[in-house]
């Protein structure tokens, strides 16, 4: 049995949102790509996140709407030891239909 899992309803597929972020702040070395590969899970969301060399943290995501916007609010708020200072959100056109969310 798999808790804390959120299953899509069919018809939300269709209405599949692409959002590339940038995070900016005290964000690497502090668990935060773990902290997003979790809440990404908790909210059905798909795609990855990666460490930047200037610091920054890029995820690449992709859920239904309601999803992605407690999503994005989560990566705002950011983890217990890091701090977020900006987030940057670019809605794409095209979805890339990750299966699952990867730390890359």
């Amino acid at each position: 049995m798999i808790d804390n899992v959120i299953v899509i309803p069919e018809w939300e597929l269709l209405y599949m949102l692409h959002y590339h972020i940038t995070v900016i702040g005290y964000v690497q070395g502090v668990g935060f790509r773990y902290y997003i590969r979790k809440i990404a899970s908790l909210h059905g969301i798909n795609g990855w996140v990666r460490n930047m060399p200037d610091g920054t943290v890029e995820i690449d995501a992709e859920g239904g709407e309601a999803n992605m916007a407690e999503f994005v609010k989560a990566v705002e708020k950011g983890s217990r030891y890091s701090s977020v200072e900006k987030v940057n959100v670019e809605k794409l056109a095209e979805t890339e239909n990750y299966k699952s969310f990867e730390i890359v």
